[in-house]
């Protein structure tokens, strides 16, 4: 009994023992070099599993984080000393192991050295010239952490003392500062590229309204009665906060509100709808419905707008109206004009404007005198219709412009200008020019609309082929049209040798709806076989004219006979200018187009700089400067060369 007692606890003892032994035995092998041996080994092992894939180590300031070890083994408490914490300035490079004794110098090759350098070899200092291609900002802890472009492992020193790891450390710090350096700038451009537009809140609202309207009209929605109302309320919401804003500084303080309010009910909506293919089916659906819309506003504006040039203003009615009546209350001596011996003085400076237009008529006499240098030289012969005769004569009796002289005649008075001897007026009178302009069942070709202008049938847009006739002791004539302002002194066109030709104008090539191709019927073989399609147009508005070339070379003729084989309007459709682009083919001498800037009656993005240097500008177009729908940053030019004081105007209520 007592024999199997002992031997029980020996055994437990034993069993006891036995672990404590072997774990004292397995720490003691740290003493010879052949466990030595093993654990270097095994280091190296995990540094070279370090090359197949990214090794990347993590800044731990506050931890322990590197390990050096030394291979002084003759005492056991180098083991202590050889763990290495690093503080938190310190260079990263102690996070990388190396193997060196007490002084600083090599006991032989190092395995954990041999791997690393092959990881790493021919890319020293690959982090420097990494940080300075991609600019990134790191600091001098992080930077070590950096992979090259291979994804390899940056290295930190090829060198084994302390002194030499302390030098690179430097090196990475300044380099890092210049790399930081370098992030203002950076961040400027970042700046500048992030860049909101002013309306994105505007385009945004916009877009969320569409959204919802979307959803609104898809079945899942609209079978949810309270999501339903939430969002016709967030759309009337939205809709408000939008009004005219054309940019977001236009917008109330609450538009934020409203969006994110407008969002969180459209997350609502993307909950219950979650069918893409039937959103994407309604958008189509709408944006055809747009483009149907579209397209009837454009028409319904073309119309309107048209409508619009045809009629005259309120207030444009009651000043002839006024007029002609105080006209018809003088005398006769107070009916007439000073200066009337300078009528037919070749040695002046001679304009021509033909107009039923008081109020037109005299911004352009006005602007002509004012920026003339000796208005006494300056004679304006201006013909109107028997209507605005009287009318035309009291406005410049009353507003004589300075000292220059004025002419204002009738045309009815030209009894040698009859349809016997002008085929444009026969034309005029004729039943299908009745039928085309008053028959309206026919008004439905937008191209034609422009064409039923009552300009086209005024005999008065016509008189420009007929200036000799007009004048016949003028050698030269600037013809203006009504539409104009004068901004610089014209007297040097009267100075201009034309060369042998008849018309000096500008030419509108800058322009591809301005060439001949755009005017004249080229499918005609009469058209295509005389003129090039592709001919530069010229501007009719400031024309000079030499009559005395026009005589020699029977310029009213060509045109009578042009005007003849277009009885049936095949050559051109009507207007002044196709059948003026045909009669002074060849015959036109080509002016600085500083002289003359068209467009401001339909353009509105004409340069500030060309208008201003222009010696006239034409509001050419639907948008004349006297109508509410002219261009309103143009518009100036026109009216400050009327006094909106006078009372003539005041009474018939003409304001700026």
């Amino acid at each position: 009994m007592v024999v199997t007692r002992n031997i029980v606890l020996l055994l437990l003892s034993i069993t006891f023992v036995a672990p404590i032994v072997l774990f004292t035995d397995r720490l003691g092998t740290f003493k010879y070099p052949f466990a030595e041996q093993e654990f270097i080994e095994a280091v190296t092992a995990f540094v070279s599993a370090a090359d197949s894939g990214h090794l990347n180590l993590l800044p731990q300031e506050s931890l322990p984080i590197g390990l050096v070890y030394t291979e002084d083994t003759s005492n056991t408490e180098n083991l202590l000393h050889g763990l290495h914490f690093a503080k938190p300035g310190e260079h990263v490079s102690a996070r990388v192991l190396s193997a060196t004794n007490d002084e600083g110098q090599t006991k032989g090759e190092n395995p954990i050295k041999l791997v690393t350098d092959g990881i790493n070899q021919g890319n020293q200092n690959s982090y420097m010239v990494k940080a300075d291609t991609t600019g990134d900002s790191v600091n001098g802890e992080d930077a070590i952490d950096v992979d090259d472009n291979d994804g390899k492992l940056a290295k930190s020193s090829d060198l084994v003392s302390e002194t030499t790891d302390t030098k690179q450390e430097q090196e990475h710090i300044k380099s890092s500062s210049q790399v930081t350096h370098k992030e203002p700038i950076l961040s400027e451009a970042d700046k500048h590229n992030d860049q909101t537009p002013p309306d994105a809140r505007v385009q945004q609202l916009k877009d969320q309204l569409i959204q919802a309207r979307v959803y609104l009209s898809l079945q899942a929605v609209r079978s949810n009665p309270h999501l339903t109302r939430e969002l016709r309320l967030r759309v009337k919401e939205v809709s408000r906060t939008l009004g005219d804003a054309s940019k977001d500084s236009d917008l109330p303080r609450n538009a934020n509100e409203r969006m994110k309010a407008m969002e969180q009910t459209l997350m609502k909506g993307r909950q219950i709808q979650n069918d893409c293919a039937a959103a994407v089916k309604k958008l189509r659906a709408m944006l055809h419905s747009t483009e149907e819309q579209l397209h009837v506003h454009k028409k319904q504006t073309l119309f309107l707008t048209q409508l619009t040039a045809k009629t005259l203003p309120k207030g444009l009615h009651c000043l002839p109206l006024r007029l002609t009546t105080e006209y018809y209350s003088l005398n006769t001596s107070q009916q007439q004009f000073r200066n009337q011996q300078k009528l037919e003085d070749p040695r002046l400076y001679h304009y021509a404007i033909f107009s039923d237009n008081i109020l037109a008529t005299a911004v352009v006499v006005n602007s002509t005198v004012a920026h003339a240098k000796d208005t006494s030289k300056h004679v304006f012969h201006i013909v109107t219709d028997r209507l605005n005769y009287a009318a035309m004569r009291m406005w410049f009796l009353v507003n004589p412009p300075q000292k220059a002289t004025i002419q204002v005649q009738n045309i009815e008075d030209f009894t040698w200008l009859n349809s016997s001897y002008s085929p444009v007026l026969k034309q005029l009178g004729s039943p299908s020019m009745i039928d085309f302009y008053f028959k309206t069942h026919r008004a439905s070709s937008d191209s034609n609309l422009k064409f039923r202008n009552p300009k086209y049938l005024s005999i008065l847009n016509h008189l420009r082929f007929y200036l000799p006739e007009i004048f016949p002791k003028l050698n030269k004539v600037l013809f203006l049209d009504d539409d104009i302002v004068v901004q610089k002194d014209l007297t040097g066109l009267w100075s201009i040798d034309l060369k042998g030709n008849v018309n000096g104008a500008v030419e509108t090539c800058g322009e591809r709806f301005h060439r001949f191709d755009r005017y004249l019927n080229f499918s005609n073989p009469l058209i295509a076989k005389n003129f090039d399609p592709r001919a530069c147009g010229w501007a009719y508005g400031m024309n000079v004219f030499d009559l005395v070339q026009w005589k020699r070379q029977n310029i009213t003729d060509v045109y009578h006979n042009w005007q003849k084989m277009n009885h049936d309007r095949q050559l051109w459709k009507l207007g002044t200018l196709p059948p003026g682009l045909i009669t002074f083919w060849k015959r036109t001498f080509q002016l600085h187009r500083s002289w003359h800037v068209l467009g401001l009656g339909y353009n509105p993005n004409i340069n500030q700089k060309e208008i201003e240097r222009a010696a006239v500008i034409h509001y050419n177009g639907n948008m004349k400067p006297w109508l509410e729908i002219s261009i309103p940053k143009f518009r100036g030019y026109w009216t400050k060369y009327v006094d909106y004081n006078l009372v003539y105007l005041r009474e018939c209520n003409i304001n700026p």
